[in-house]
C-alpha cells in the first residue's frame, strides 16, 4: 500500500487569508491515509498574497508543491495540476468549500474503491438562491448529456490514473466539471457520488454570480451542441 501516491491538486484563487489554516489542517488529517500524497497548490491569477502564502506551506511541508498561473480560470487550474500530478491516485478539489474531513471521506472510498471514480454529492448549500442556481444546472446536464449525476460540480473528485480520458479533459473554465461527467458517462466509468455536508466558504469571496449562472447555463448549451456535432 506504501507504494502508491495520491496526488490532490488544489487551486487556489485570492485565498490569501485562509489558505494557510485549510492545508495545514488537511496536511494533520491526510496522516489517516495509509498511501503517501502530495499537494500541489495551482496558485491562478491571484491579486492577494496567495503565492506568499502558499510558498511559505511548501517550506512548512515538503508534501506540499506550488504551480503558478498567471491566468485565473477554474479548469485551467485543474488540467495545470492534473498535468503536474504524479500520483497514480488523482483528486480535485475547492479548497475554498473543502473540510478536511470531506476530503479524507472521499480519499479513503477511492482506496477502498481503486476502479471506481468517487465524487461529491453536497447536501447542504449556503442559500436557497445557491441551491435554486445548483438544482437548474444539474437538471439541464441531466437532461442534455443523459447523466445520473445529482451534482455535477460537487468536489472532491477522485480517480485512478488509469481513467486516462479523465486526464485530456478541454474545458478551462467552470464548465470542466460537466466535461468530467460526460467523459465519465461515455467512457462507461464506474461512478460513486458520495454524499457530504458542504460548508460555507473558509474565506474569500465567492467568483459565483447571477453572471457566472447564466454562462454556465448557456455554456453547457453551447457544450452539448459541440458534442453532438463531431
Amino acid at each position: 500500500m506504501t507504494n502508491h501516491l495520491i496526488s490532490i491538486v488544489l487551486p487556489v484563487h485570492n485565498q490569501a487569508d485562509h489558505i494557510e489554516d485549510i492545508v495545514s489542517e488537511y496536511e494533520v488529517a491526510l496522516t489517516k491515509i495509509p498511501y503517501a500524497h502530495e499537494s500541489i497548490l495551482v496558485v491562478n491569477g491571484c491579486r492577494d498574497d496567495s503565492l506568499a502564502v502558499c510558498n511559505g506551506l511548501a517550506e512548512k511541508f515538503t508534501s506540499v508543491r506550488v504551480v503558478q498561473s498567471a491566468r485565473g480560470s477554474w479548469g485551467l487550474a485543474v488540467k495545470t495540476g492534473l498535468r503536474e500530478a504524479s500520483g497514480d491516485i488523482l483528486c480535485y478539489t475547492n479548497s475554498a468549500r473543502t473540510s478536511s474531513q470531506g476530503l479524507i471521506l472521499l480519499l479513503l472510498y477511492a482506496v477502498a474503491n481503486p476502479d471506481t471514480v468517487i465524487k461529491a454529492n453536497r447536501k447542504i448549500r449556503e442559500n436557497w438562491q445557491r441551491r435554486l442556481g445548483s438544482l437548474l444546472y444539474n437538471l439541464e446536464c441531466r437532461m442534455l448529456f443523459d447523466l445520473s449525476y445529482w451534482d455535477i460540480n460537487g468536489t472532491p473528485k477522485v480517480f485512478s490514473r488509469s481513467f486516462d480520458k479523465l486526464l485530456n479533459l478541454n474545458q478551462e473554465d467552470d464548465l470542466i466539471d460537466a466535461e468530467f461527467n460526460i467523459v465519465c458517462r461515455r467512457e462507461n466509468y464506474p461512478t460513486l457520488e458520495v454524499p457530504i455536508f458542504s460548508v460555507r466558504r473558509h474565506g474569500g469571496n465567492s467568483t459565483t454570480s447571477y453572471q457566472s449562472a447564466l454562462r454556465m447555463y448557456l455554456g453547457a448549451y453551447s457544450l452539448w451542441r459541440r458534442t453532438h456535432q463531431k
